[in-house]
């Protein structure tokens, strides 16, 4: 089951990077919350030797408690295969983007031919020259541009190790710079599946650590006027979820029903999932389109 679980976080890191989709990071709806899962888990059983089965399915308080300290880097061990595995898919991911510029490049294709991410590269190529009409968008990726280009390995490294959005250029800037692959994906499976794995699994640990998550929800009563109210669901969320943790070992412990947070979490990544399929299926609707419409201008043209 877990061999199956990392596959999937495999190929979920896959299509983050792909391009396929809503652009939604899947860190935020698949890795993510088991990370926090877990980490809350540990503080409370206060064992990190979850019965297997059900985990990772499900997570459920061992018999006896663990006699180590749990800690940040214990925590960090326990998911660090399936963290590896999306950060392996996301470096997978950049691939298709990579090879496509450098086939680009070396066959002279005609710009009219182009896909429009090889099109964006060669608009922010032109516009270097005026740099004072850039966007702060588009000075961020010619500075991701300049970095891969003349620091090469260590550039590409430190892009593919920060958490940024603007990584997305770097695929296609190697491959129409003719980076030489290993270069290129040695770099981005290094920073991605090890360095910013390590980064974003921390932050995520921390800031799921149980002391901190009780006291973020004492605080929301200095919200004003909902304060109080938003207290109330959150509390109920929490106390749910630890009483889940127990239920195979205090017996058939009902689990808390009606939590309206929990409901509309439970909705949210429902939508997410359905809208992020219709997304593909649309992405793939627009680019046979543009296919058939390039095929039947060139024959209007013979």
């Amino acid at each position: 089951m877990i061999l199956f679980i990392t596959k999937i976080k495999f190929i979920v890191g896959i299509l983050s990077s792909v391009g396929l989709g809503t652009g939604l990071h899947t860190f935020l709806l698949y890795l993510g919350p088991h990370i926090a899962a877990v980490t809350l888990a540990a503080y409370e059983c206060e064992s990190l030797n979850f019965p297997e089965p059900p985990y990772p399915d499900d997570i459920i308080c061992p018999n006896e408690k663990d006699p180590l300290l749990i800690s940040i880097w214990s925590i960090m061990s326990k998911v660090r295969l399936e963290a590896m595995c999306w950060g392996a898919g996301t470096a997978l991911g950049e691939l298709p983007p990579y090879f496509m510029a450098r086939a680009a490049r070396l066959s002279g294709i005609d710009p009219e031919d182009e896909d429009d991410d090889l099109k964006e590269l060669e608009e922010l190529e032109k516009k270097k020259q005026n740099r004072d009409q850039l966007t702060l968008v588009e000075r961020g990726k010619l500075f991701v541009e300049e970095i891969v280009q003349k620091v090469g390995f260590l550039g590409i490294l430190a892009c593919a190790s920060i958490p940024n959005p603007l990584f997305d250029l770097a695929g296609i800037t190697c491959g129409h710079f003719l980076v030489p692959f290993w270069t290129f994906f040695g770099a981005t499976l290094i920073g991605k599946a090890i360095i910013k794995m390590h980064i974003q699994k921390l932050f995520v640990i921390i800031a799921f650590n149980e002391t901190l998550i009780e006291k973020a929800i004492d605080w929301l009563k200095v919200v004003p006027v909902v304060g109080a109210k938003l207290q109330v669901p959150f509390t109920a969320f929490l106390d749910g979820q630890k009483l889940k943790l127990h239920k195979k070992t205090a017996g058939n412990v009902p689990e808390a029903s009606g939590n309206i947070l929990s409901g509309i979490f439970e909705k949210f990544v429902i939508g997410m999932v359905l809208y992020f399929i219709i997304s593909i299926v649309n992405s793939l609707a627009q680019s046979y389109h543009k296919r058939i419409h390039k095929k039947h201008a060139k024959v209007s043209k013979d």
